[in-house]
């Protein structure tokens, strides 16, 4: 008989009650207590500086504003056809409709009609050619919000198309070679004849293809901007976007203005993930477009559905590979072909495959590799950033082409991936010729796998298996190295305003948005610690184009190592100015001044540091500053796909078990186990929070969550909660086991802290492993299972009976 599941696992109270007994975390509390008397506010734990608020729900989002005298509603008309051409609109029965101001087209924007962040290939209305099903063709301005949505769901009424047949799969877009940007090719040979000459001399080989899905972002507070007309043409548009600047240009563009004209604010968005880093700007062009015609403030909210069906998501992709290895699973050749579906225009394409390429290697040694990646033009949504913007797709693949290794070896998985790892002092040099100097992938790993007692529970994985013919269980440890940086090397700059007040508190602005990641904590424990003052003396208000300029987009997990370090260089030279100026008073060395614990000491004595930013205001000591940081040592050839695009790696590793149901494909998390490398926290909490966040989403991308258009039409029919499964509460495994690895940056980042936001994402791999050491328990191990991602239990089934028919 079958053994049964546990009923903690199948009776939600009882699972959370378990969950919240054997979750453990590495938070040493003593240790925080010690470092906070002894004056340190970083690597402290915090809550979020907004939890208060959020719990109260007083946390203003863009829908919470007050809405201004004469504000008006904006709705988007919808093609509801996927590909042709746009033969007339007759909008005039449209612009009849009670409450309707004003419909307004492509011919209705005054400067450039396109929202493209790289490539100028993106119209903010449809410009005659009809790209996707759900593009917005039209835009309907009314007195309120329901009003405007009724009239624009009228697109289908009065817009003519010639319909033209859609591509739709990344696969046909390839076959027609079709893309939004030219092909990429990242190429490392140590022998005349490359790749494939070292895979024809491997001991053994083997060739496959992989498709792993998209990923809807799912963000609780959905796309939204409200733009309010200004004097002399200035417009103030409060926008829910990972990159203010981005959208103040493309604001400005559209408008046919300057930038010193638009003005974009986001004191914190309700979720974001990659999702507002770009395609936050069509939204805002609208709003702004509409507001500048009829000089009224404008608010466009998109509805939950629409949001699915306007803006894009993660890529999915679609891979062919083919290796050689030994007889120890050493990779001795790879080529691999990867292709994405980019969707309708460029927006992130580009830089989403690049670091795709950059990531295939993860923590592993490839001597002789070929990579190629085609962004397939396709008539859908135009994908864009997501949550590790392309790593996670580059580096699920070899980990795909290792779990297969080590099948057709018969060994151990987490054996083949060791014997790939990258060196310390040789074998450590990346595809793309980055040397990797940071290694801690081993240790790393070693302290995981005893820890979570790997060897033993695997044994054991297999005892079960062997007396249970219809649940199986399975296992599986997988460790990630992740590249941080942007990949285009001018991003990686930022700025940030401290401003000490006379009463000694201290105002911060600097270029990142708060998305829920608690990058405004940090950023304030980063000042509060260099100032030497408590946390609540400093406030972080909203990100503000007339505040710092030029900001980069929140994103590429460098939010706290860009704004901090700007952040911490403004509070630095204001806390030498105060030092100078007290030691000028009561004598000693302006460098031996210490400030700690709200106190300044100067020559034996002890000062509040209220008292000291008083004394240097009438001494007309500047008490604001401005901080600005690069990191240093980036570089990247574009064409030969070479250089340094990333300033340091993050690390980590996970073990997961999974029971799996073979006669129905249902499957259930029972444990997760993660040790995950974030170098000397600044705020170990919100990291442990982070890790979580990451790879529970991640579990959601690579199992339940499944975007499926239709074949002929073109539709999205996976555009809402009801259709779209996104991982709950019920989801987390009831043992959850969550470490960060003692360290340091090797690098010299703010405070030897590393990224992470994106990394942990791809701890979850271990899940979706662990499903295919399950499915392969089938067949004896004997086969390699044809499992797809995400795995939901329909594609479970199928990878179960080809095992079965082929055993």
């Amino acid at each position: 008989m079958n053994k049964p599941i546990a009923p903690s696992l199948l009776q939600p109270d009882e699972a959370f009650a378990d969950y919240l007994k054997n979750t453990a975390y590495r938070i040493d509390e003593n240790a925080e207590a010690a470092r906070l008397k002894a004056g340190a506010r970083v690597g402290i734990s915090r809550p979020h500086e907004s939890a208060h608020l959020h719990v109260a729900g007083e946390a203003t989002y863009i829908d919470d504003l007050p809405e201004l005298a004469g504000t008006l509603h904006c709705a988007l008309g919808l093609s509801p056809v996927a590909h042709g051409t746009l033969r007339s609109a007759e909008l005039d029965p449209i612009r009849a409709l009670p409450g309707v101001v004003a419909v307004l087209t492509a011919a209705d924007v005054p400067g450039t009609n396109d929202c493209g962040s790289i490539v100028h290939d993106d119209p903010i209305l449809c410009d005659g050619e009809i790209r996707y099903l759900g593009q917005p063709v039209f835009a309907v301005i009314a007195e309120t919000r329901d009003q405007a949505r009724r009239a624009a769901a009228k697109a289908k009424d009065v817009l003519q198309i010639d319909a033209l047949p859609p591509v739709l799969t990344p696969q046909d877009a390839h076959a027609k070679q079709q893309y939004v940007v030219p092909p990429m090719h990242l190429v490392r040979s140590t022998n005349d004849g490359g790749a494939q000459a070292a895979i024809a001399k491997a001991p053994h080989r083997l060739k496959g293809t992989f498709d792993v899905g998209g990923q809807e972002q799912f963000y609780l507070e959905g796309q939204i901007s409200y733009a309010v007309p200004k004097e002399n043409d200035g417009m103030h548009v409060f926008c829910s976007t990972q990159h203010p600047s981005e959208m103040q240009h493309l604001v400005a563009h559209a408008l046919k203005l300057h930038a010193h004209h638009v003005q974009v604010e986001c004191r914190r968005m309700g979720g974001g993930f990659g999702g507002k880093e770009s395609q936050s700007g069509l939204f805002a062009c609208v709003a702004a477009i509409a507001a500048k015609r009829l000089n009224r403030p404008v608010k466009l909210r998109l509805d939950r559905d629409d949001d699915f069906m306007v803006t894009g998501r993660r890529h999915c992709f679609w891979y062919d590979y083919e290796v050689g290895f030994d007889d120890e699973g050493r990779i001795l050749g790879a080529e691999i072909t990867m292709v994405s579906r980019a969707g309708h225009s460029a927006d992130l394409s580009g830089p989403v495959m690049t670091r795709a390429l950059c990531h295939f290697d993860n923590a592993y040694w490839l001597p002789d590799v070929a990579m190629h990646g085609f962004s397939g033009k396709t008539n859908t949504q135009s994908n864009t950033a997501f949550r590790g913007f392309g790593g996670p797709q580059g580096a699920i693949a070899i980990e795909n082409i290792l779990d297969g290794v080590a099948r057709q070896l018969g060994r151990d998985p987490l054996a083949v991936r060791r014997a790939n790892f990258y060196g310390t002092t040789e074998r450590n040099v990346t595809p793309y010729l980055q040397t990797v100097t940071d290694n801690v992938i081993h240790e790393l790993v070693d302290q995981l796998a005893a820890g979570s007692g790997y060897s033993a529970r695997r044994a054991a994985v297999a005892a079960f298996n062997d007396t249970s013919p219809v649940l199986k269980r399975g296992i599986a440890l997988v460790p990630l190295k992740f590249g941080i940086s942007f990949n285009v090397k001018h991003f990686n700059q930022a700025g940030a305003l401290v401003h000490v007040y006379n009463d000694g508190s201290i105002l911060v602005n600097h270029g990142g948005t708060e998305m829920g990641q608690g990058l405004n904590t940090k950023v304030a424990q980063v000042v509060a610690h260099e100032l030497g003052v408590s946390f609540e003396k400093v406030r972080v208000t909203a990100t503000d184009t007339q505040k710092v300029a030029n900001t980069s987009a929140t994103a590429a997990s460098t939010g706290a190592d860009l704004n901090g370090k700007a952040a911490q260089d403004a509070a630095r030279q204001i806390r030498e100015r105060l030092a100078a100026c007290i030691a000028g008073h009561h004598g000693g060395e302006p460098s031996a001044v210490v400030f700690a614990n709200d106190q300044v000491q100067v020559n034996g004595r002890t000062l509040p540091f209220d008292a000291v930013v008083a004394q240097a205001y009438l001494d007309r000591v500047q008490l604001w500053s401005d901080g600005f940081y690069a990191t240093p040592g980036l570089s990247w050839d574009r064409e030969k796909m070479q250089g340094r695009p990333f300033y340091y790696f993050a690390y980590g590793a996970a073990v997961s078990e999974v029971l799996v149901d073979t006669l129905t494909g249902e499957w259930k998390l029972l444990r997760a186990d993660v040790l995950h490398d974030v170098g000397r926290s600044l705020n170990p909490a919100v990291d442990v929070g982070q890790v979580e966040g990451a790879f529970i989403q991640g579990m959601g991308w690579l199992t339940t969550e499944e975007l499926v258009w239709h074949p002929q039409t073109g539709k999205l029919t996976t555009h809402a909660p009801s259709t779209y499964k996104i991982p709950t509460a019920n989801d987390c495994p009831p043992v959850f086991n969550v470490r960060l690895f003692e360290g340091r940056n090797a690098e010299d980042s703010i405070h030897r802290s590393k990224a992470v936001g994106e990394p942990p994402l791809l701890l979850p791999f271990s899940v979706f492993f662990a499903i295919r050491d399950a499915v392969s328990a089938v067949g004896g191990h004997r086969i390699d299972p044809p499992l797809r991602a995400p795995a939901t239990s329909e594609a479970i089934l199928a990878a179960i009976t080809a095992v079965k028919a082929a055993a």
